[in-house]
C-alpha cells in the first residue's frame, strides 16, 4: 500500500493564520515540512481517510489528484475532519462527470452532523434516497466502534477512540494483501474496550499514525502529548500490535506544544518514532 499524509497538524493548522506565538512564527520562517495541513490521509490513491476542510489545498501543494477516490472512512464529526461541501465539489453539479460512485462510510453522527451543514433536500434520509445518492455520485454506509467490513480491496476494522464524548470517534486497522495500517488520530490514553479488541486482532500493523496533539506540554483530555504516546506505544508493543518493523509516525501536531519539525524530528529519534509532515508517502 501506498500511504500519503496530506494534513497532519491539528484542529487550527500549524502555524495557526491568527496566531503570533514562537512556533508559529517559526513555522512560518522555516516554510516546507513546517506548514501543516489539517489532519487527512490518502492511500493507493482510491482510499480517503476524512473529508478534512484542506483536501483542496493538500491537493493543490502537493500536486496529488483526489479524482480516483472512491473511499473514504470518516474518524468522526469534527469541523477539522469533516467538510461536506466535498460531496458536491466532486459531483456532476460542479462539472465533475466520470467520477467513481465514493463509498462513504461514518457513524451516525457524522452522517447526522454532515447532512445539517447540506442543503435541505439531502437531510440524512436523503442520503439513502436514490435521487440525491445520484445527484452526489454518492453511497453512504454507516458503521461504529468495534466493526469488521469490506471497503473494496481493504479489511477494516474500526476501534473506539478516546476523544470528545459527544463524538462517535473511531480509529482504523486497514489491511490489504496482508499489510496493515493502524490510522489513529483524535484519541488521549484508548479505551479498555479498545485494547481488548487490538489484543484479539492477531496481526501486528506496518504503520501506525498516533496522535501527538499535546507534543511536550502537560496532557489535557482528548488527545495524547509525548509521555502518554510512548505509553500507548510501548503497550502495542505489548500486545504485539507493532513489532520491531513497524513505523510509528507521530501526526495531529498542534502547534502550541510542538516544536517546528526540524526539531521536533531530533526529539522524536531520541525516543525511537518518526514525526510525519504533510505529503510524506509511506510505502507500507
Amino acid at each position: 500500500m501506498q500511504f500519503v499524509f496530506l494534513g497532519t497538524s491539528a484542529s487550527e493548522g500549524y502555524p495557526n493564520a491568527f496566531c503570533a506565538c514562537e512556533n508559529c512564527e517559526a513555522a512560518r520562517k522555516a516554510g516546507g515540512p513546517s506548514l501543516r495541513k489539517r489532519s487527512a490521509a490518502l492511500i493507493d490513491g482510491e482510499l480517503l481517510i476524512d473529508l478534512g476542510p484542506d483536501l483542496m489545498a493538500a491537493s493543490l501543494q502537493h500536486g496529488i489528484s483526489l479524482a480516483n477516490v472512491r473511499y473514504c472512512l470518516q474518524t468522526h464529526e469534527h469541523a477539522d475532519h469533516l467538510d461536506p461541501s466535498h460531496f458536491s465539489s466532486r459531483s456532476p453539479s460542479c462539472g465533475v462527470f466520470g467520477a467513481p460512485r465514493l463509498q462513504y462510510y461514518a457513524s451516525h453522527n457524522a452522517l447526522r452532523r454532515a447532512a445539517r451543514i447540506l442543503r435541505s433536500e439531502e437531510q440524512e434520509a436523503g442520503f439513502f434516497d436514490p435521487a440525491a445518492a445520484e445527484r452526489l455520485n454518492l453511497n453512504v454506509h454507516g458503521v461504529e466502534p468495534f466493526q469488521h467490513f469490506q471497503v473494496g480491496p481493504y479489511q477494516v476494522f474500526s476501534v473506539k477512540a478516546n476523544h470528545a464524548l459527544e463524538t462517535t470517534a473511531m480509529l482504523y486497522l486497514i489491511e490489504r494483501e496482508g499489510r496493515v495500517i493502524f490510522y489513529a488520530t483524535d484519541t488521549s490514553d484508548l479505551p479498555e474496550a479498545t485494547w481488548e479488541a487490538l489484543a484479539q486482532y492477531g496481526k501486528s500493523c506496518d504503520l501506525l499514525a498516533l496522535d501527538h496533539t499535546f507534543g511536550f506540554k502537560e496532557r489535557t483530555d482528548g488527545h495524547l502529548n509525548a509521555e502518554h504516546f510512548l505509553q500507548q506505544v510501548a503497550r502495542l508493543r505489548q500486545i504485539g500490535l507493532l513489532t520491531n518493523d513497524s513505523r510509528v509516525f507521530a501526526t495531529h501536531i498542534a502547534h502550541h506544544s510542538n516544536p517546528i519539525h526540524p526539531e521536533f524530528v531530533t526529539l522524536a529519534a531520541q525516543q525511537g518514532y518518526e514525526v510525519a509532515y504533510d505529503g510524506l508517502v509511506v510505502e507500507v
